[in-house]
């Protein structure tokens, strides 16, 4: 199935549970877990080095992540861009959580994340 042919329901049923993935991982600081649903692109760029500063870094800040509510789903030939409302456990308000899936090889994978 191509995600242009998906619902907006089937693509957060895949992306959920590899953002719940990344959200884990990144508070554990494990990089090898982290990494795991990226495309080769986004390896090169989240070392272990550059996640350890970055972890470091919003947990000093905000803390962990916890809820997180699906805002918005963006599809387009190969991928989806997904957004959610994140909150942290020691920052108020709502920060914005975003990820682009990619389809590579019948699987989807992360060319992109970000919590802002």
């Amino acid at each position: 199935m191509t995600v242009e042919s998906m619902s907006e329901d089937e693509i957060l049923q895949s992306a959920n549970p590899i953002m719940d993935n990344l959200m884990d991982a990144s508070t554990a600081i494990d990089h090898v877990r982290h990494i795991r649903d990226f495309t080769e692109r986004m390896k090169a760029i989240v070392t272990k080095e550059y996640l350890q500063e970055v972890c470091e870094k919003y947990q000093q800040e905000k803390g962990d992540f916890s809820k997180r509510e699906p805002v918005a789903v963006f599809k387009r030939p190969g991928g989806a861009a997904i957004i959610w409302k994140q909150w942290f456990t020691n920052a108020p308000g709502e920060f914005v959580a975003e990820m682009l899936l990619v389809e590579k090889d019948g699987k989807f994978l992360v060319d992109h994340a970000m919590v802002f």
